[in-house]
């Protein structure tokens, strides 16, 4: 589904203006013309930057969160929009269907790129991680408990095959090392998705570290 590494080259290309949300769903043909880069295809798990242009062809999808905010949109082409700050502006064909995130869901989500390409590349320590376990520690019950609440919301209204909650539950246990509670996750993934590689690699890399 997703070839990690040109979706960080896709996002560089950006330049150096902030990321303002994530692609969480992907399907068809839907590419973007940046501010600051060439056009190219948008890629599952990029982050988009203000100012992006997204073209989502005749039957494709796109889905992204936004970072402020928690709003999350999903366009079904055809249809054209710009990235704002907080919310996309339709610049032609089928509006978004908007739907809100549980609280901190997109924030957790962005660090799905990054584990995804330390899964792949040999478990590499996710850079600021020790940091944010470090902020999360005070209250590790309370944050576990809201990941687990916010979860369980994304499965009630995400579609059966979506692994979106999954990989946020995963990188919400990454935080604490709780390797075996994201076993069942991995697997969950792998259901849904038996062809996803990089639930794969999530999945090679979790056995790999459980086997030490």
């Amino acid at each position: 589904m997703l070839l990690i590494l040109a979706a960080a080259s896709a996002g560089a290309a950006h330049g150096q203006d902030a990321d303002v949300a994530l692609v969480t769903l992907l399907s068809g043909d839907v590419t973007y013309v940046s501010r600051a880069g060439p056009p190219g295809a948008v890629k599952p798990y990029m982050k988009l930057r203000e100012g992006d242009r997204i073209n989502v062809a005749a039957g494709a999808r796109v889905r992204i969160a936004y970072f402020e905010g928690s709003r999350q949109e999903l366009w079904s082409g055809p249809a054209a929009f710009k990235a704002g700050k907080a919310a996309a502006e339709s610049t032609s064909g089928k509006a978004a269907v908007i739907t809100n995130l549980p609280a901190g869901v997109a924030q957790h989500m962005t660090r799905i790129p990054e584990l995804v390409m330390s899964a792949k590349l040999g478990g590499i320590k996710v850079r600021g991680m020790a940091q944010r376990e470090q902020e999360a520690g005070a209250d590790r019950q309370s944050t576990l408990a809201q990941a687990r609440s916010a979860y369980a919301t994304m499965q009630r209204e995400m579609p059966a095959d979506d692994i979106a909650p999954e990989l946020y539950l995963y990188a919400a246990l990454y935080e604490f090392h709780l390797y075996d509670q994201m076993k069942p996750v991995v697997a969950e993934m792998l259901r849904k998705q038996p062809d996803n590689q990089d639930a794969k690699a999530l999945d090679n890399w979790l056995a790999a570290r459980l086997s030490r």
